[in-house]
């Protein structure tokens, strides 16, 4: 190299951390934010609003009678191997989730509004 130095090419790519980043739960309401906070293991969808400061509706706390339902737009909310009373087959193929049963894995993106 013409400035005499030893033409040595450092790494700076930074050290990759043990840890990878908590996952997340994003509340939106269509395109707006309206919160996000970590997803915490075994917490439902509406525990997890109250953390964000979100005030999902509630009525029966079961997956009876669909109050709470939300829409999945992002990531993983598992389903019960048989639906309860307040989801249907069409209901799920568009996304829906009863916020109440309902616990995220991973980065999960929720549209507080039912599916249409």
């Amino acid at each position: 190299m013409a400035d005499g130095s030893a033409g040595v090419l450092l790494d700076e790519r930074r050290p990759e951390t043990s840890t990878p980043p908590a996952p997340v739960i994003r509340f939106l309401r269509g395109a707006v934010l309206l919160g996000q906070c970590p997803v915490n293991p075994g917490e439902t969808i509406v525990d997890h609003a109250e953390a964000c400061g979100i005030s999902l509706p509630t009525n029966c706390t079961s997956g009876t009678c669909g109050t709470c339902m939300v829409s999945l737009i992002l990531g993983e909310v598992p389903l019960p191997e048989e639906l309860p009373p307040g989801l249907d087959d069409f209901l799920v193929e568009e996304g829906a989730r009863l916020g109440c049963i309902g616990r995220p894995r991973g980065d999960v993106d929720i549209d507080i509004r039912p599916p249409i």
